[in-house]
C-alpha cells in the first residue's frame, strides 16, 4: 500500500464482532479466562489491549518496520531504549536536542554509569571520533530541536558499531516524511503527541523496529515497567493518523512561507529551515525527506531574552505553549521552556541563544499566519 492508503488501512480491521468501521475502544482492565492460560491473546491491559495493538500494527507500517511498541509518553519510549543500557556503557548523542532527552539522559541515567557523549551529529565525523568499544546507542534527532540541523541517517548506520543500537527521534519530521528504517537505523522513536495524533488531545509515545531480538527486549521493559498507554489515547491516534498525510502537507506548505517570509524581515537575523539552499545540510535533507517539514525557528536582530519574550507575548494566532505538530500553530521560547532543563552554558555552545524562537506552523490560512507574525515582530 502506498502511504496514503496505509494510514487508513494498515492493521486496521472492521471490528469483528459488529462490523464497526472505527476501532473500539477497549475500556477494561482485564479479560475473562476459559481457564488458566487459555485465553483470546489477552490478559491484563498493561500487556496488551486490542485498542493499543491496532495502533501499534499501524504505526509499524508507516515506518516500514515489522513491529510498533506504545509508552504512555515518548519520554516513555524514550525512558525503554535507555534501559537497554548497563553500567558501563556509553551512548552517543545529538548535542541539539529536545531538553527532556538531555534531562533523561543526564539526570536520570548517568546516575545509574552510562556515559552520554553529546556531539553535533550534522557533522558524522564528530560521532565516528567517539565510538568506542563501550558505545552501545547512538541517539539521533533529525531534523533536530530546535534548531533544525539535519543528520545524515545513512552514515551514521555505516558507522554503528556492531552490538550497538541506532534509535532515530522521528518526531519532527513523521513518516509522512522521513523513514530512518529504510536508511539504516534499528530504531525509529515518536513522540505521537506531536504530527502523528495532530490535534494537541492525547501524550502518547511509540517505538518502531525490525529485529525480534530488540522486539523481546524492549517488549519486556514495556510491560514490565508498565508506561503504557490507555485505551482512549490510542484510539485518538488512530483517529489522528488518518489525516496524517493531509496535514503534513499543508504544513510543509505554511512552514516554507513562513521561512521565506522571516528571511526577509528587516527585525529579523537568521531564519533555521532545512529547505533553504543555503541550509548547511540541505541536500541531506532533500535526499532523506520528502518534504521539509512545518517546523521553523528564527533569531531577533535584537538578541536579547526580552525582545524574544515580546514577540512570543503578542503572538495570537500562534498559540504559546509547549508542544508541536498540532493542526493549530504554536510558538515557543525553548531557552525558557522545551529547553530549560539544558544548563544555559550547554546550550549556547550547541547555538541555542536566549532569542531564538521556535515555530510550530499549522495549518490555518497562511495569509493570516504571516500577519501574526509581522504584527508581533513590530512591536520590536
Amino acid at each position: 500500500m502506498h502511504f496514503a492508503t496505509k494510514v487508513l488501512h494498515a492493521g486496521i480491521e472492521p471490528d469483528p464482532t459488529t462490523g464497526a468501521i472505527m476501532t473500539p475502544i477497549y475500556q477494561t482492565s482485564t479479560y475473562v479466562q476459559a481457564s488458566p492460560a487459555d485465553h483470546k491473546g489477552y490478559e491484563y491491559s498493561r500487556t496488551h489491549n486490542p485498542t493499543r495493538t491496532v495502533l501499534q500494527d499501524n504505526l509499524a507500517a508507516l515506518e516500514n518496520g515489522t513491529w510498533g511498541l506504545c509508552f504512555s509518553t515518548g519520554m516513555g519510549a524514550i525512558d525503554a531504549v535507555a534501559k537497554l543500557m548497563k553500567p558501563g556503557d556509553e551512548v552517543i548523542a545529538t548535542n541539539d536536542l529536545y531538553g527532556g532527552t538531555f534531562r533523561i539522559f543526564t539526570k536520570i541515567f548517568e546516575a545509574y554509569g552510562i556515559v552520554f557523549h553529546f556531539v553535533d551529529m550534522s557533522d558524522v565525523a564528530n560521532v565516528k571520533n567517539k565510538i568506542s568499544p563501550k558505545t552501545k546507542l547512538i541517539w539521533a534527532e533529525t531534523p533536530t530541536n530546535p534548531l533544525l540541523r539535519i543528520i545524515d541517517i545513512k552514515a551514521l548506520a555505516a558507522l554503528k558499531p556492531e552490538g550497538a543500537v541506532f534509535c532515530v527521534d522521528n518526531t519532527f519530521a513523521s513518516p509522512y516524511l522521513q523513514n530512518p528504517l529504510d536508511l539504516g537505523a534499528d530504531l525509529v522513536m515518536h513522540s505521537v503527541t506531536k504530527y502523528l495524533a495532530g490535534h494537541s488531545d492525547v501524550v502518547l509515545g511509540a517505538l518502531v523496529g525490525k529485529e525480534d531480538d530488540l522486539k523481546e527486549r524492549l517488549t519486556f521493559i514495556q510491560n514490565s515497567c508498565g508506561a503504557t498507554p490507555g485505551p482512549q489515547d490510542c484510539f485518538l491516534a488512530i483517529r489522528g493518523i488518518k489525516t496524517l498525510h493531509l496535514r503534513m502537507q499543508r504544513h510543509c506548505e505554511n512552514g516554507k512561507a513562513v521561512a521565506l517570509h522571516l528571511q526577509s524581515h528587516p527585525k529579523v537575523s537568521k531564519v533555521y529551515w532545512p529547505g533553504f539552499e543555503t541550509h548547511p545540510n540541505h541536500l541531506v535533507a532533500k535526499a532523506q525527506m520528502l518534504d521539509f517539514g512545518g517546523m521553523v525557528s528564527f533569531e531577533l536582530k535584537d538578541d536579547s531574552k526580552e525582545a524574544a519574550v515580546k514577540v512570543l507575548s503578542t503572538l495570537h494566532l500562534f498559540s504559546l505553549a509547549e508542544s508541536l505538530g498540532g493542526v493549530e500553530s504554536l510558538c515557543g521560547h525553548p531557552a525558557t521552556m522545551t529547553h530549560a532543563s539544558i544548563p544555559r552554558e550547554t546550550r549556547m555552545l550547541a547555538g541555542l541563544n536566549d532569542s531564538l524562537i521556535r515555530l510550530s506552523t499549522g495549518i490555518e490560512d497562511i495569509r493570516d499566519l504571516i500577519a501574526d507574525l509581522d504584527n508581533a515582530l513590530s512591536k520590536v
